[in-house]
């Protein structure tokens, strides 16, 4: 049990199994969780890891010892898992580890209607009851089977006009993930000439990590693109709630522009919507909800922030740099797919090529997500930079933003690293490559800084 503190994340439980992850502390976790949310029953999925399927029964059996039925999911997406816990308005626990290496596996939680479970929203909770079980119940619950792969791609569908969609060709690498189970089945009826790449569930990922946000993992796709004449080119991570876009010219698109792209057609379905978005997407991303009527809502980074601030402004569409994107229709959960269907719904009535298509939501020049390890403590290094830059207007919502008005960054510290997280913005490539530059070195300590 030393290995809570480990395996305790921000937003997640995850691991290395069985050395910090085993069935004995799931099985404690599924306990902790059926006392801490308080209902009749239980969702459990998992995704295509080889230490799923015993991890999420010991899970189970926790659950059903507090005498609370689990209604078992199978393998699923975790923005199917969302859905489900949406839909049947029940908690659910998804068992991933998402982009991490095949050693790796986690639960994701959330509460009826998918309501996140995070430090701040239950998991410091449930983590105190993991160390300090409940009682069991006198009498256990049970268990079933139920199957929503069906009525999931019929919602994800819901999202876009599919009468009046205009063939496309689609590569999509599901890098060996749950994106082989999933992609198929919403793609199926859609006008669209869909080949997947590592289409087999497999866990130990042998074709390359399902990380999309990492430029090497998406050499497959860009060349297959380039290969077969393709419009677009999806890749999803190893849960598949993340999805990151190629054009056909096999240039990645970033989080943010897609962001913009799909806070724009959201706009259009709904007229002077608000629009949330973290505080590390392009300053295009606020520019264009504005420009389109909408109101756009900066918040910190996460799901669990997204969502509440979703949840108390009624925004129909967050974003994130990262991949993530919400849909208030969706239950404020997050759906790669979604995004996905939504952009190419957006190609085909613009009839352009995505190379086209993106230009006006690219203003900017963006750095993209930077590691830097740094010898210091991260907190004592961020007040080392923000004393350098005392002339601009700096930010502490999330990390610490400074804003010069014509490029501005965001430093962020790791949870579990002695690492900073740079992602800068700048108005032109120069100019963004030598601000990154000024800024690595003040991290590393060999300059003052611009001042």
């Amino acid at each position: 049990m030393g290995s809570l503190d480990t395996i305790f994340k921000a937003y997640d439980v995850r691991g290395i199994v069985p050395d910090e992850l085993d069935a004995d502390v799931c099985r404690r976790i599924g306990a902790a969780f059926a006392a801490f949310a308080g209902a009749p029953t239980v969702l459990v999925a998992r995704d295509m890891r080889p230490s799923g399927e015993a991890l999420s029964a010991a899970f189970a059996d926790g659950v059903m010892g507090q005498g609370v039925d689990v209604v078992y999911l199978g393998l699923a997406s975790t923005d199917l898992l969302y859905y489900a816990a949406g839909k049947l308005d029940a908690p659910g626990a998804m068992f991933t580890a998402s982009h991490n290496p095949a050693r790796y596996n986690g639960v994701k939680l959330c509460l009826s209607g998918a309501r996140p479970v995070g430090r701040d929203t239950g998991l410091a909770e449930i983590k105190a009851m993991v160390t300090d079980p409940p009682p069991p119940a006198g009498t256990p619950g049970t268990s079933s089977e139920r199957e929503l792969i069906s009525d999931y791609a019929d919602h994800v569908r819901g999202f876009v006009d599919v009468k009046g969609l205009r063939p496309l060709k689609v590569v999509a690498d599901t890098a060996n993930g749950m994106g082989g189970l999933v992609v198929p089945r919403v793609f199926a009826g859609l006008p669209y000439d869909l080949e997947i790449l590592f289409p087999d569930l497999d866990g130990n990922f042998p074709n390359h990590p399902a990380d999309p946000i990492q430029p090497e993992n998406l050499k497959s796709l860009q060349a297959r693109v380039l290969d077969t004449g393709a419009d677009v080119g999806l890749a999803f991570d190893g849960d598949a709630d993340r999805v990151f876009l190629v054009d056909e010219k096999a240039e990645p698109v970033s989080g943010s522009t897609t962001t913009a792209m799909v806070a724009k057609a959201m706009l259009e379905k709904h007229p002077g919507a608000t629009i949330i978005h973290n505080l590390i997407c392009s300053k295009a991303v606020p520019e264009i909800i504005r420009e389109n009527g909408g109101t756009p809502v900066r918040t910190r980074v996460g799901h669990s922030f997204i969502k509440a601030v979703m949840a108390d402004t009624d925004a129909v569409f967050g974003g994130e740099h990262s991949g993530h994107y919400y849909f208030r229709d969706n239950y404020r959960a997050d759906s790669g797919l979604i995004a996905a269907v939504v952009v190419l719904e957006l190609m085909g009535l613009a009839g352009k090529p995505l190379s086209e298509l993106r230009v006006p939501f690219e203003r900017y020049a963006m750095s993209g997500e930077i590691n830097t390890k740094v010898d210091d403590d991260p907190a004592a290094v961020l007040e080392r930079v923000a004393e350098a830059h005392v002339g601009a207007n700096l930010d502490r919502t999330d990390g610490l933003t400074v804003d010069h008005g014509d490029w501005w960054f965001n430093l962020r510290a790791s949870n579990t690293e002695p690492l900073l997280r740079l992602n800068l913005e700048a108005r032109a490539r120069p100019e963004c490559d030598a601000h990154v530059a000024e800024v690595q070195a003040l991290l590393r300590g060999d300059v003052g800084g611009e001042g």
